[in-house]
């Protein structure tokens, strides 16, 4: 008995625990757990509720992952019609709706409660005793879906309110699709050859209507309450404002941006000020809502058809509209990419002109059907940019038998820019251009990942002065910078703020600071003596991060094995399997690249070479180590270098393969998981020691 009671009273507490953690989120927007926190307490409740069936409960925070589908949709009639706003969109639009209320009402200063109009899918939430028993889309107004189970997966939306709750309580609200969750769930399905979503509004309606909650629950949707409907044993405030701060007590979430502005003018000076910072909303907006504050001047007001007379949207321009592509091009990105776009008929989208959009890819326009001549929708959102979202199909051009005008668009297969071979490999979405190092494009970015800190550490040569230093034709290659002078970088400068309008009055009176470019001139030159771990890394190979440099470096102990080396004899090294070997023996096998390691050598750029030291039998061979938190003795870099070349694997995450883990101050989550499955842990004294004993 004492044992079940301890259990309830655990499984409570993680309920408890895991509801403040959703409030304080959702709600607040103040969160006290980090994910990893809020997973292992989730996946505990998990364990307890499957293990004790008894303590099965409906409003449990597990019961969000969706449950079996339901085959059609009930019909749920909403007491409370849901009703629609009339829009407007001109300032003389909302200066007549507050005129019209003054001259109602009497009140020359009316209050107006302001929000953001989500741009998703409305619905409504009912809650009895507390509970939340039944969700609902807004349907025509009068009649909706019953989309319950799949609301039970939304996270934001409270299964239990706060506090004392009112017996009946119908919460009117927006499920929509948070931007950066959209943007992922897109690339997620780009890359796995799914169905990209239109835009975060279809999303969500999509999502949340799926038949199967499963599938809802896949679906990153959140949700914001913005009214009520049916509400029975509570008394109302008198405002709409403090009704909403009564629903944030209550749990419910609230946008941020709610506010109260008075009359005309500051009901447009809400909407410029919301406007200004749309595009930086987590969450896309087609517009705002005036709703008169005070419900006794509300009832005043009344309705008319199916509009409240007390409120209004006031819209932002379209960000999606009507175009035509002139052509379809393709651009080479600094990583080898090669990413279709159109050039399309200029159109004002989100009221700026765009004349380009992005295609992602050569799925992307196999699935849109895209050619030269269609009219299409494109979207924008903030900052990012232009898409195209479908073809409207109806108005492509035909010849006079009916068929397409314009063939079917194909991806190039050599690079416009270097000419090299266009290839894209087996299981991947993205066709690259093969050019490497040798390839305009890409020698921005290959620059940059040279000259970064863990590759040859070159301080100060960041990207600003790569992108000038490649404008200006001044390098080709990474070989080129070891060629560079004081008097280069100052003519560089010198041209760049010319371009700029921007000439320092030093420059103009020929009296010129250099001890900038001589120190990175001096870091130039430092980095000359390397090691062939760094050396290899720089280079930029596809998928030869850190781990691989490090490891191809002991294996074969020079390079000039690893440029004749085969794939055959690649595979041999440990950790590296059919698909990096083959991108190692490819890249070395251009000749390009190989003009560009022997310009390098010539450049006086140099590194210890010796005997080949293998790992595998090391005291750690086999073994998998993981590191967390922070080490005093050493980093954690220097750590786990001497723990691979003692033979271990040092992996990034913890999991039953887990050897050891080594625990440095202020350690977290994958401490915690490597207690929860017993794998043995050391601290840093006992690190060093097995160090020290090791000759480390």
């Amino acid at each position: 008995m004492a044992k079940a009671a301890s259990l309830a009273a655990r499984v409570e507490e993680l309920r408890r625990l895991l509801d403040d953690a959703n409030y304080r989120y959702y709600v607040l927007d103040d969160p006290t757990l980090a994910d990893a926190e809020y997973d292992t307490l989730l996946r505990e409740l998990e364990a307890l509720e499957r293990d004790h069936p008894e303590f099965a409960d409906p409003q449990s925070p597990t019961m969000r992952v969706g449950t079996a589908p339901s085959g059609k949709f009930a019909e749920v009639k909403h007491s409370v019609p849901m009703l629609s706003l009339a829009n407007a969109f001109e300032g003389e639009e909302v200066a007549e709706f507050v005129a019209r209320i003054t001259k109602e009402t009497g009140d020359d200063t009316p209050d107006f409660s302001v929000e953001p109009k989500l741009d998703g899918l409305a619905i409504s939430l009912r809650y009895e005793d507390g509970v939340f028993v039944r969700g609902a889309t807004r349907g025509d107004g009068a009649t909706g879906e019953d989309v319950t189970a799949n609301l039970r997966t939304v996270r934001s939306v409270p299964l239990r309110l706060r506090g004392v709750a009112p017996k009946v309580i119908e919460v009117r609200g927006e499920v929509y699709m948070p931007k950066a969750a959209f943007e992922k769930y897109n690339e997620w399905a780009r890359e796995n050859g799914e169905k990209t979503l239109a835009n975060p509004r279809n999303g969500a309606a999509g999502s949340l209507r799926q038949l199967d909650p499963r599938m809802t629950a896949q679906r990153p949707l959140a949700f914001y309450a913005y009214a009520l409907g049916e509400v029975e044993g509570a008394a109302l405030p008198a405002t709409h404002s403090r009704t909403l701060q009564w629903l944030r007590e209550l749990g419910l979430p609230v946008s941020a941006e709610v506010d109260v502005a008075t009359g005309s003018e500051g009901l447009l000076a809400y909407y410029r000020r919301i406007g200004e910072k749309r595009n930086a909303l987590p969450y896309d907006i087609d517009g705002v809502v005036y709703k008169l504050d005070r419900y006794d001047q509300q009832r005043a007001m009344g309705f008319v058809s199916r509009a409240p007379r007390w409120a209004i949207a006031h819209k932002y321009p379209a960000q999606e509209m009507p175009t035509v592509v002139e052509s379809i091009e393709v651009n080479v990105g600094r990583t080898g990419a090669v990413t279709p776009w159109v050039l399309m008929t200029p159109v004002q989208v989100g009221g700026v002109t765009v004349t380009r959009a992005t295609l992602h890819n050569a799925d992307q326009i196999a699935r849109l059907d895209v050619r030269a001549g269609d009219t299409v929708i494109v979207r924008r959102a903030g900052d990012v940019i232009p898409e195209v979202v479908r073809v409207v199909e109806d108005k492509r051009p035909l010849d006079a038998k009916g068929h397409p005008k314009f063939p079917a668009y194909v991806l190039p297969t050599q690079c416009p820019v270097c000419g090299s071979a266009v290839e894209r490999e087996e299981n991947e979405v993205v066709a690259r251009c093969t050019g490497g190092l040798f390839c305009p494009a890409q020698r921005v970015q290959a620059l940059f990942h040279f000259a970064s800190r863990r590759a040859m550490d070159i301080e100060g040569l960041g990207e600003r002065f790569i992108t000038a230093l490649v404008e200006f034709d001044m390098v080709h290659s990474v070989a080129d910078l070891y060629r560079l002078t004081v008097e280069d970088f100052v003519s560089m400068k010198q041209r760049a703020d010319e371009l700029a309008d921007a000439v320092p009055e030093t420059v103009r009176s020929g009296k010129v600071a250099t001890k900038w470019a001589e120190n990175l001139v001096a870091a130039i030159d430092a980095s000359r003596t390397t090691t062939l771990e760094r050396v290899l890394y720089a280079l930029g190979i596809r998928d030869v991060g850190e781990s691989t440099a490090r490891t191809l470096a002991r294996h074969f102990g020079a390079l000039d094995p690893i440029l004749t080396a085969d794939e055959e004899t690649l595979r041999q090294v440990p950790d590296i399997g059919p698909v990096v070997a083959a991108r190692i023996a490819h890249f070395f096998a251009e000749a390009h690249n190989r003009d560009v390691i022997a310009a390098l050598r010539a450049n006086g750029v140099h590194w210890p070479e010796g005997a080949p030291q293998r790992a595998a039998d090391g005291p750690l061979a086999g073994q998998t180590v993981v590191l967390t938190g922070g080490l005093s003795s050493m980093s954690r870099d220097e750590a786990g270098a001497k723990l691979e070349a003692l033979g271990a694997k040092v992996s990034g995450s913890v999991s039953k393969k887990t050897s050891f883990v080594v625990a440095g101050e202020a350690a977290g989550s994958k401490l915690a998981k490597a207690q929860e499955l017993g794998i043995e842990v050391w601290d840093e004294a006992r690190l060093a020691a097995f160090l020290a004993e090791q000759g480390g």
